[in-house]
């Protein structure tokens, strides 16, 4: 089922220009709040935990969880003239986009003992991408990083999670004015994984952020994307794309926050799921607050089930508190394989699991290549192309 819906008019979870009719909670009256304590422990009924199975989060929503094991191991890998730091919790860098907006967040902010931070100076222009490998070893970890980006310059960020680790943590990306900075988070997981992370965007006066979430392995990963605006002219492009397979929890919630004039947001995000169990979650909330007049805004969610047995849920909410935008709307979709066009590739001698692979390489085809990182761009089809193989093993 589709749905576009312009300014004005109303779809599950959105209220009419001016009030006229109000959603189920409104984003005004998210709670934010780096102390652990001002959110109560979820049990499941909550708005926004009522798809996560909390009993799989391993304690990382009750406090239970404590940093013990191995846990992950962090290395950054940056191109001269870049900036990379160890630092203590009192570092004034740390919870400068925003505080945490649910307990898990809250908990990791409250429990790690050291952050990196990766400064990017003023008018630099980087040639190469900036890679912070995360590690899993075994063990429950609370991580946190921040990636400062001065004015006018321009990076492009590889955040890649690998191995086995139970990891609580948030990330910071601070964009200064008219910078340009491209974030590749990658969730590459083994099965056993347990991930939950806040990823908050500080997006200055005419600056641009790109963000790319691909999320494949992990038995629970749930990402929280967020964008505020620091000033007028701020541009947001949010992508997606995530495999979800038999009995994975995939969960990605976005909050776009639109509450300067004049700022811009595109989201799009892409899912395929086979296999018994295989659940994914996508959350899309746009608030546009009554003095963000002059904001264009767009967010999409398509999901393609391969198989039966598995589940998806997609939510978009758009939330509008003036009259006086450029353009607002939102669209989502879950369907199967389309057999109009698996017959016309089989008709023409390509076999069944062929061009099955076709059809799903060419789904996530225009999200791959917004990633604009070659090998990185190889090793995600190989990933999906390797998904798509075991299922017809």
């Amino acid at each position: 089922m589709a749905d576009n819906t312009p300014a004005g008019s109303t779809t599950d979870g959105a209220i009419q220009v001016g009030g006229a009719q109000q959603p189920i909670e409104s984003r005004y009256s998210a709670r934010a709040s780096y102390d652990v304590a001002d959110f109560p422990v979820p049990h499941g009924r909550e708005e926004e935990w009522r798809f996560t199975p909390l009993e799989r989060l391993r304690g990382l929503h009750d406090g239970t969880a404590v940093a013990g094991g191995a846990g992950v191991k962090v290395e950054v890998s940056a191109p001269a003239g870049v900036t990379v730091e160890t630092v203590g919790r009192d570092d004034a860098r740390l919870g400068r986009a925003g505080a945490p907006v649910d307990r898990v967040a809250a908990q990791a902010y409250s429990s790690f003992e050291k952050a990196s931070v990766v400064s990017i100076p003023k008018d630099t222009v980087l040639s190469e991408p900036v890679r912070i490998s995360v590690q899993g070893e075994g063990g429950v970890a609370f991580g946190h990083q921040v990636v400062e980006v001065g004015a006018f310059a321009e990076a492009v960020v590889v955040l890649d999670h690998t191995g086995d680790a139970t990891l609580a943590a948030n990330v910071e990306y601070l964009i200064g004015d008219g910078a340009k900075l491209t974030v590749v988070s990658v969730q590459d997981w083994d099965a056993t994984a347990v991930h939950a992370a806040q990823h908050t965007a500080l997006v200055g006066r005419d600056a641009s952020f790109k963000s790319v979430i691909v999320t494949f392995g992990g038995d629970v990963v749930r990402i929280h994307p967020r964008v505020v605006y620091g000033a007028p002219g701020g541009d947001a492009e949010l992508y997606g794309l995530y495999f979800t397979d038999e009995g994975q929890h995939q969960e990605h919630r976005l909050f776009v926050d639109h509450d300067t004039p004049h700022c811009r947001s595109n989201v799009a995000y892409k899912g395929a799921l086979q296999g018994e169990n295989a659940h994914a979650v996508w959350i899309g909330d746009v608030l546009i607050r009554a003095a963000a007049e002059g904001t264009d805004t767009y967010e999409l969610n398509r999901n393609l089930v391969l198989t039966d047995g598995a589940r998806v849920d997609s939510v978009p909410n758009l939330e509008i508190e003036t009259g006086e935008i450029a353009g607002a709307g939102h669209a989502s979709a879950t369907g199967r394989f389309d057999d109009e066009q698996l017959f016309y590739l089989m008709a023409r001698g390509i076999p069944e699991h062929e061009a099955r692979r076709l059809v799903v390489r060419g789904f996530f085809a225009e999200l791959v290549q917004q990633i604009g990182i070659p090998e990185l761009e190889e090793r995600l089809i190989a990933k999906i192309e390797a998904e798509l193989e075991a299922s017809v093993a």
